[in-house]
Formats: structure tokens, C-alpha cells, sequence
């Protein structure tokens, strides 16, 4: 018996998160679309571009669409069965939350669309309404975006509870920096959060020594960002609910959701220590 491959739509296809979604949908075999902006938004954009054409070299369809041309919009959303929406996090405040609600209409006047995925990747938004402002705004701003699909009636899956890697674990989860530590690493709290689990000893390994590991308790974390820039009280808001309330791992997921291992157990996940090797 064959299987009927879902039409898959991705938005943002040129991002961090929209290219691996590309990458993944075309090798699970799905027919894939890419929206890809007209000639006059995407400017002398080269690199995008080259990214787009190189998707299309690997099989996918690219479908010219615009947030400014919302019939376009419709016209690409008719052609498949399942839209994913993976525009950076970078941008979810206003602008970001303007167009996925614009896209959200679009699902809903095209009448086709068997599953959504909206622009999430991260925490669980419904369960961050204790979270520190400004980053609490993002959460906010994501849960308009729930509550217009949901009213819309459209059928979505919400992809929650990643902490990405390159952000989180190669940097031994210190902020402002991508790069490990070689001298010390501050531990939030006790460290005792479940987040991203790493053997301190296999890190030490890395970088020829062992580092000197500082606690960083609550009160001073939180004396630490009043200085910050938007931007760095955004992701320090983040770094406190995960590291020092651990909102990633602190509830029981319920009937509401579905852990991703038990969905896919055929997907074979990275190990930390192999990991960090690329930073040896």
C-alpha cells in the first residue's frame, strides 16, 4: 500500500529554522514548496537568493507570494495540504505577529489546509505567563497568534520545549557569547534545572582544562540584566524562566501534547559530547 505524501508549504524557508524544515520535508519526501518573495522585495538580497535556487536544484517548488498581496498569499496556501510558518524569533515582536496573523487569514479564506504549524520552536507560550519582562512580550505576542488560529478553527500543531543547540550548548549556556568559556562557566542557581544535560568532565576535555564553575544565584542574575539592551533582556528573560524556574521539563505534558521521541523513534539524536566535539 503507498502512502499519500502531504504538499508541504514553508514560510520563511531562507531562515535559521526554515531551511532545516526544507531540508527535512524534501527528504521525508513530501512534495515542498517554498514561498519565495517577488523580485522587488527580495532586492539585491544574493545569498537568499542563491539559497533559494538551491532548494530548487534539491527538488523543491518555489512559489512566488507576498504578505503585501494577500490573494498570493491564498494562491500558494491552495497548492498544498500542510503550511509551516518558521519566520525568525528575532522578529516576533509586532511585525512578526502582524504577518503570521495576516497568514493565518490566508488558511482560513484558502479552506484547505489539513495542518498548521506556526512560528513556535521554543517554550510552551501557554505556560509562560509568569515569565520576566520584556521577553513575557514574545509569549504574549505568540499566544495572539494561538488564539486567531484556534478561533479560525484550523487544524495546527504547536512545536514546543527546544532549547537550540548552536544557542544553548555550545556555549555552555553562557550568555552573550556562542563560543564555550576557557577559563570559568557560571551555573544559574544550583544547576540543578533539566535543560540540556552535559558531562562537565567531557566538556573540561575540550578545552584542555577544567574550568572553574561559578554559581550564579537568582537575585544577582537578576541585578545583572537591568543594564542590558531590549534585545539581551529578551534572551536573559529566557535564560531565567529555563535555567532558573526550568520551565522546559517542570510540567507533565498530559493529553494536551506528545513527546517528539515517542512520535519519531526512528529520528537518532545528537548526543552532547558528540556535539561539542566540533568545538575541539
Amino acid at each position: 500500500m503507498t502512502t499519500t505524501k502531504s504538499k508541504v508549504l514553508v514560510v520563511g524557508g531562507t531562515g535559521y529554522m526554515g531551511r532545516r524544515i526544507v531540508k527535512a520535508s524534501l527528504a521525508a519526501g513530501h512534495p515542498t514548496y517554498v514561498l519565495q518573495r517577488p523580485a522587488p522585495e527580495i532586492g539585491l538580497d544574493i545569498d537568499k537568493l542563491q539559497l533559494l535556487l538551491s532548494f530548487k536544484k534539491q527538488g523543491a517548488n518555489l512559489v512566488e507570494g507576498s504578505f503585501s498581496d494577500f490573494r498570493s498569499l491564498v494562491d500558494a496556501i491552495k497548492l498544498v495540504d500542510v503550511v509551516i510558518c518558521t519566520m525568525s524569533g528575532t522578529h516576533i515582536r509586532s511585525h512578526n505577529i502582524l504577518l503570521q496573523l495576516k497568514l493565518v487569514e490566508a488558511i482560513k479564506e484558502a479552506g484547505n489546509i489539513k495542518r498548521f504549524l506556526p512560528s513556535e520552536f521554543g517554550m510552551d507560550v501557554a505556560r509562560m505567563g509568569n515569565a520576566l519582562e520584556p521577553g513575557r512580550t514574545t509569549f504574549d505576542d505568540k499566544m495572539k497568534v494561538r488564539k486567531a488560529i484556534e478561533d479560525a478553527k484550523i487544524p495546527f500543531t504547536y512545536v514546543c520545549g527546544m532549547s537550540f543547540a548552536a544557542y544553548q550548548a555550545g556555549n555552555l549556556c553562557q550568555m552573550q557569547t556562542l563560543l564555550p568559556p576557557k577559563d570559568r562557566v557560571l551555573m544559574y542557581g544550583n544547576g540543578d534545572s533539566k535543560v540540556i544535560v552535559m558531562d562537565e568532565d567531557d566538556i573540561a576535555t575540550l578545552v584542555g582544562k577544567k574550568l572553574e564553575r561559578v554559581s550564579l544565584s537568582k537575585q544577582d542574575f537578576l541585578a545583572s540584566i537591568k543594564g542590558m539592551d531590549y534585545a539581551n533582556q529578551v534572551g536573559a528573560g529566557h535564560y531565567y524562566a529555563m535555567y532558573y524556574e526550568g520551565c522546559l521539563t517542570n510540567f507533565e505534558i498530559g493529553e494536551e501534547g506528545e513527546e517528539a521521541s515517542k512520535l519519531y523513534p526512528e529520528v537518532k539524536c545528537t548526543r552532547m559530547d558528540e556535539f561539542m566535539k566540533i568545538y575541539a
